[in-house]
């Protein structure tokens, strides 16, 4: 991989773009909590026309931030869409902006998307994949990356084989592979074995993401894959510190996967006030109720703290037990 490229240099983190939860909010939460190197927008839905400003700077705050969170990580603003035209026009008017990169969505699995011609369906037609991101690198400039992201295929794994070389082809940067197909779902496990295979068709970098829920698990994809660069989502959403302790590891040391809990714990006020004052009350509790479900997944403390503000509805005092719970 290029070196030249801080988001593809040798041990390279970068966190996935989870519609519905990596918000401004969380990016700049993980990032201030170091080890992370790159990040991306959620998807920003594009149909047949240019989308107004105050759109791109709903999804990415870090517009106003010269493009990278307060943190200083650089961040990617993520298009999904099937025609070219607008989704070129929408990343021009995104450089415009400021965005320093342009990534292209060919990989959400969710049924509504692909059933209106966008994510993952797109896996079924490589060139239109090619067509798009050939449109898309001509309408921004030189130095802005456009990238994409992938599944394995829409229903078979073999798809991505053409589809990486379509991506290559039309000038794509790099190309991020989730390591399952569509109809995959997000179902364990991931087949990180497929990288090398497609690594035998195309040269351009490729970052492996999929299942990497521990450092273990990070080191055991970067040996299967060959990727100096790896994409973690759900995973960092369980151990928030992930990111921080793999760039502290080395391959086979031992080393603790998590952080305790109260330094945990500490973060949840926090992510409330922040999510408060980035929209509101009543969205700061739904999103705080959600980490902390994936926060079980990890934290065995984190079930009774969730199942206790649950069933809580209002914000006020949804705040007021979280702090007393947290302090």
């Amino acid at each position: 991989m290029s070196s030249q490229n801080p988001a593809l240099q040798n041990g390279a983190l970068h966190l996935a773009p989870m519609e519905g939860v990596v918000d401004w909010v969380l990016r700049d939460l993980l990032t201030s909590l170091g080890g992370l190197d790159h990040c991306v927008t959620e998807f920003i839905r594009v149909t047949d026309r240019l989308l107004p400003d105050h759109v791109f700077y709903r999804y990415a705050q870090e517009l106003h931030t010269h493009g990278k969170t307060r943190a200083g990580v650089p961040l990617f603003c993520q298009l999904l869409g099937g025609n070219s035209e607008p989704l070129s026009e929408n990343a021009k008017r995104l450089a415009e902006l400021g965005a320093l990169g342009i990534d292209l969505n060919f990989g959400c699995p969710a049924k509504l998307v692909n059933r209106h011609d966008g994510g993952a369906s797109l896996l079924r037609c490589p060139d239109r994949l090619h067509d798009i991101i050939s449109s898309v690198r001509k309408a921004v400039p030189a130095h802005i990356p456009v990238t994409a992201k992938i599944r394995l295929g829409f229903d078979d794994p073999g798809q991505c084989i053409e589809n990486a070389k379509a991506a290559e082809a039309a000038g794509a940067a790099w190309l991020t592979v989730h390591c399952r197909t569509k109809t995959d779902g997000y179902k364990p496990p991931a087949y990180w074995d497929w990288i090398p295979k497609i690594r035998e068709h195309v040269s351009l970098p490729i970052i492996g993401n999929g299942e990497i829920w521990s450092v273990e698990d990070y080191w055991r994809c970067r040996e299967v894959t060959g990727s100096d660069a790896i994409m973690i989502g759900r995973g960092a959403m369980a151990n928030p510190y992930l990111f921080a302790q793999i760039k502290k590891s080395k391959p086979q040391q031992d080393i603790e996967s998590s952080r305790p809990w109260p330094e945990v714990q500490n973060l949840l006020p926090r992510f409330f006030a922040m999510s408060t004052e980035f929209k509101s009350g009543s969205f700061a509790q739904d999103r705080t109720k959600q980490w902390l479900r994936q926060l079980a997944l990890e934290y065995t403390e984190a079930k009774p703290l969730f199942e206790e503000l649950k069933v809580i509805t209002q914000p006020v005092q949804f705040e007021q037990r979280l702090v007393g719970l947290c302090t």
